[in-house]
């Protein structure tokens, strides 16, 4: 009997600490996530549309590095001065961008950063556009709903006029980023994202942008996304417009 009695005593601990370990949700170092949107009309007018994107994103100990890369590709049947119909590309851009945040404080509320991003749009005022900022932010708060992130800091943009590829500009900014989400239940989330890069002489370039996006859940790794992006250029060149937008539908799938 003693035996039994100290054997239980002996397993009791292990059981209730294998409980708790299955009862702890790991968190991963890696995670991934994939999308796709695509769009063919036939009929009067024959167009392609496809949108494409990936996101990376790596977390460990006080760092929290992030790659998000997306392509828009637009092509609409035309007829040629010979009447031959061919497909011609209405839109065609890619950008990308990454940073790294590393956690500083002892409440792991601020962060210093390194960002970077860089695009290309065919059809936009630029043949390219770059920047690189550093500096500080802060996560404000974190809920089994929402969270919210902001930073700022200087910079430099760098972007390449496409009237005139030998035209080049390299300006002084101040950065400054929000990324906020918000879950309305388990399947269903909001995410807020905006960016200004203020030039800090008068008269240059100053870029604007805000990608607000609704993802609903389908089944266990595979989403179902809306969103609509807006871009603001301040100083374009004659013939473009400042402002572009960009509605769309994409299946999300995540690793």
């Amino acid at each position: 009997m003693n035996r039994k009695l100290a054997l239980s005593a002996l397993l009791l601990p292990l059981a209730s600490y294998s409980a708790i370990a299955e009862e702890i949700e790991v968190k991963p170092e890696y995670s991934a996530s994939a999308e796709l949107g695509f769009l063919y009309t036939t009929g009067n007018t024959k167009s392609a549309d496809i949108k494409a994107g990936f996101n990376l994103q790596h977390e460990k100990d006080k760092w929290l590095s992030v790659i998000d890369f997306n392509i828009l590709v637009k092509k609409l049947e035309t007829e040629d001065a010979t009447g031959s119909e061919e497909f011609e590309t209405t839109d065609n851009k890619w950008d990308i961008l990454a940073q790294t945040n590393y956690t500083i404080g002892e409440k792991d509320k601020n962060y210093l950063y390194g960002n970077f991003t860089h695009e290309q749009d065919k059809f936009s005022s630029f043949e390219s556009q770059s920047s690189v900022s550093a500096g500080l932010g802060r996560h404000w708060y974190e809920t089994e709903k929402s969270s919210l992130f902001t930073d700022v800091g200087p910079g430099v943009t760098y972007d390449v006029i496409d009237t005139d590829p030998s035209d080049e500009n390299t300006n002084l900014i101040l950065q400054a980023q929000l990324a906020y989400s918000y879950k309305f239940n388990e399947f269903v989330e909001f995410k807020q994202y905006l960016v200004a890069k203020q030039a800090v002489e008068s008269g240059e370039n100053s870029f604007y942008k805000s990608e607000s996006s609704i993802t609903a859940q389908l089944i266990d790794a595979l989403q179902l996304k809306f969103s609509i992006r807006i871009e603001h250029d301040t100083e374009v060149e004659a013939g473009f417009e400042d402002t572009n937008t960009e509605t769309s539908m994409t299946l999300i799938y995540n690793f």
